[in-house]
């Protein structure tokens, strides 16, 4: 894809946030704010690797929180390497998947029931996805640096209003949702606020631009626009992150 066609797409993306006849001023400020924090990480996670490693025949498990700058990472090198991966949110306070934390260790922690092994630390996960599923050594950039995952992640909570930090009251659901995203679009980032703060439980589908699950993804939804949701508990499914936003709020907020 030339660097003049990806930068139209960009532009169009936030044109459409921000001339959308329901973004508030509120909502305005969160697209920008979200589309400049991707700009800060220089859009990791947007683009998925051509030449990866074997798939995974179990899904992945992993404890995230939405705001941890070393989740992040991890979410980022999931996205790369077109890796789906089942959420268990954990924010700040959280009740549902927190005590499950092994050894009183906070986020990222991995499971993968492929390999029987259960990671803990950005670093361990990201070279035990490379070493498992990638093909090749990690493709280390200056931002897996500790200093600037902090200073970006920092400037990304700023930028995006403390969203997706602290959990609210919620019902649980049955069964969990299934989010077709990927790491940089802010307006998936918007979707997997609610969900953390909600403490949701989802598989991620993760389909960065040149993601083989994309030509799949259009086949059946007929278009390739992210985020989508589905709802098994209910038979909902859509897309448009700010439509999802509601749906969630009115099905499972308290």
């Amino acid at each position: 894809m030339s660097m003049l066609k990806f930068s139209g797409q960009i532009t169009r993306a936030i044109v459409g946030g921000l001339t959308h006849r329901d973004s508030s001023f509120g909502r305005k400020m969160e697209i920008l704010g979200g589309f400049t924090a991707s700009g800060i990480r220089l859009a990791q996670g947007m683009v998925a690797y051509r030449n990866v490693g074997p798939r995974p025949e179990k899904l992945l498990r992993l404890w995230d929180f939405e705001r941890c700058p070393d989740s992040r990472v991890v979410r980022e090198v999931l996205s790369e390497l077109a890796l789906d991966v089942e959420v268990r949110p954990c924010p700040k306070q959280g009740t549902r998947f927190r005590p499950q934390l092994e050894g009183g260790q906070g986020v990222p922690q991995l499971e993968d029931p492929n390999t029987g092994q259960k990671l803990v630390g950005s670093m361990n996960i990201v070279r035990h996805l490379y070493a498992t599923y990638g093909g090749q050594a990690p493709r280390r950039t200056v931002l897996s640096v500790a200093p600037l995952r902090a200073a970006t992640g920092l400037v990304m909570r700023v930028l995006t209003g403390g969203r997706g930090a602290k959990v609210r009251p919620a019902r649980v659901p049955e069964q969990p949702l299934e989010l077709f995203s990927f790491e940089a679009s802010p307006y998936c980032r918007f979707v997997r606020f609610t969900l953390c703060e909600l403490e949701l439980p989802y598989t991620l589908r993760n389909l960065g631009k040149g993601s083989p699950g994309r030509k799949d993804f259009i086949a059946r939804f007929g278009k390739a626009q992210f985020p989508y949701l589905i709802d098994p508990n209910t038979g909902w499914q859509g897309f448009e992150s700010l439509e999802i936003e509601r749906y969630l709020e009115r099905t499972y907020g308290a």
